[in-house]
């Protein structure tokens, strides 16, 4: 078995199932490849009685007879007969079970499991029956079911209003791997790469486990990124499809969304995703943007001085964004791809893009950066039109604090010690105007720099920037 890294939070949960002495169900959810499966066997390795994992789009036949081999093979026996209905499978489990939880607090995992529940199979009644009539009783037994479409397990499991309702004991929502997990994961893998080069990774495919088990040492960013993406037997080469389609039943509209968010840097709201896709209104487009943003592809921010009504919706996941803006309509292909790619003026726009959402993605650590961690504070988006004698402006991240500060943050991804121009630094002062204008806020403005290797001191920084911030702080 190999060492989990990071997800100390995680652990700690996991741990406290194992010492509660109580009967728990527990629901893990989170995106394709996000390392669920791993979590749990390596953490309940010498605890785990019995797995099962659901079969994609497979039938009932199918799941009841894979049901079966697992069960054999739990037991150490030869292939059991096919148990001929989901009741008939879950109480073969209970008679497996009674012994082996007699002295010994077990484990049973039940993986992918929103592919189990079949249509008209009887799956869930199943299921809840087996929670409720027997092993809600049993002190020493833990049942931890597993799935990466997150909404489905929101919706079925975890506010499930029938025989599961209020049963989940503990939910465990996995998240990629932050920058910090992401280096120190390369580095127990033997691949020494310094943290611009991480970052540049984890802007092309995110802090994904499965991607970056493919990062071979030796290997620079962009080697990796042309074998991965721009060959046709990299691991991400065709993915995205995959990606949605194992996540949604129907996944055309979801990428349709993602696909628009990813041409607007800086979000669109409801009625403008409705516009751009040709949405009708009604509860499914809440639903639809409600699994994205539970799946982790998106995320709502509310503008400053706003309600939630008013959430602008962003393209957060690093993978689907790098590949709509750069291999989706590819034109060429292979060795040397990404080095020319790169050079263009495209990559600009896109690094400045996915640096900003890593920025608000580890916010936790500007704050703490900033030395106010201890302050209340609410993070915001902000972008005020132009109109008669006003310029428009557009604030990608302001943390809004409770001792009367706000600080407002420009980021900047560049490959050396960032230089603010006159030209820009009229505009950066504009934007602290026009702010201050519209917002009539009161509040002390403290223009805030984050940047991978710093600001260089010339005549525009002096009396504009408040405080600065690299990108060493995004990997404590």
């Amino acid at each position: 078995m190999e060492t989990i890294i990071g997800r100390e939070e995680e652990k700690a949960s996991l741990e406290k199932l194992i010492r509660s002495g109580e009967p728990e169900l527990v629901a893990v959810y989170g995106r394709r490849r996000v390392g669920k499966t791993f979590l749990i066997r390596n953490a309940f390795r010498q605890e785990l009685a019995f797995e099962f994992s659901g079969i994609h789009q497979a039938s009932l036949e199918q799941q009841l007879e894979n049901f079966g081999e697992a069960l054999a093979k739990a037991m150490g026996t030869p292939p059991l007969i096919r148990p001929a209905s989901w009741i008939r499978a879950f109480a073969m489990l209970t008679d497996y079970l009674t012994p082996t939880i007699r002295k010994e607090r077990k484990v049973v995992f039940f993986d992918e499991f929103p592919w189990i529940n079949t249509p008209r199979s009887g799956f869930l009644p199943a299921f809840e029956n087996f929670w409720n009539s027997w092993a809600s009783r049993q002190n020493n037994l833990v049942v931890i079911i597993c799935g990466s479409a997150a909404t489905w397990m929101i919706q079925k499991v975890i506010n499930n209003r029938g025989g599961l309702h209020n049963r989940v004991t503990r939910r465990i929502r996995l998240l990629p791997f932050t920058l910090a997990e992401t280096e120190a994961f390369l580095k127990a893998r033997k691949v020494n790469l310094n943290r611009y080069q991480v970052l540049q990774l984890y802007m092309a495919m995110g802090g994904i486990p499965q991607y970056l088990k493919d990062i071979a040492p030796g290997e620079s960013a962009i080697q990796t990124i042309d074998r991965l993406c721009f060959t046709r037997d990299g691991l991400l080469y065709d993915e995205f499809k995959s990606l949605y389609h194992s996540l949604f039943d129907e996944a055309t509209d979801h990428m349709e969304v993602v696909r628009e968010l990813a041409k607007k840097a800086s979000g669109l709201t409801r009625g403008e995703i409705m516009g751009a896709c040709k949405l009708t209104s009604g509860g499914g487009v809440s639903q639809l943007l409600e699994e994205l943003t539970e799946s982790g592809f998106i995320t709502p921010y509310i503008p400053f001085g706003k309600t939630r009504k008013d959430a602008v919706y962003k393209l957060t996941d690093e993978y689907s964004l790098f590949y709509i803006r750069f291999m989706e309509n590819r034109r060429t292909e292979g060795t040397g791809t990404w080095t020319r790619l790169s050079a263009a003026s495209s990559w600009k726009s896109w690094s400045g893009y996915a640096f900003e959402s890593i920025c608000q993605k580890h916010f936790p650590l500007l704050k703490k950066a900033l030395r106010i961690e201890g302050v209340y504070t609410e993070a915001s988006v902000w972008r005020s039109k132009a109109g008669k004698g006003i310029r428009g402006a557009q604030i990608d991240l302001l943390i809004d604090r409770q001792d009367q500060c706000i600080n407002i943050c420009e980021m900047k991804f560049s490959v050396n010690t960032f230089e603010i121009t006159g030209i820009y630094a009229e505009e950066l002062q504009n934007k602290l105007n026009v702010f201050r204008e519209t917002t009539k806020t009161r509040k002390t403005l403290f223009l805030t720099m984050v940047t991978t290797y710093g600001v260089k001191n010339n005549n525009n920084y002096t009396g504009l920037v408040q405080q600065e911030i690299t990108m060493d702080a995004l990997f404590k």
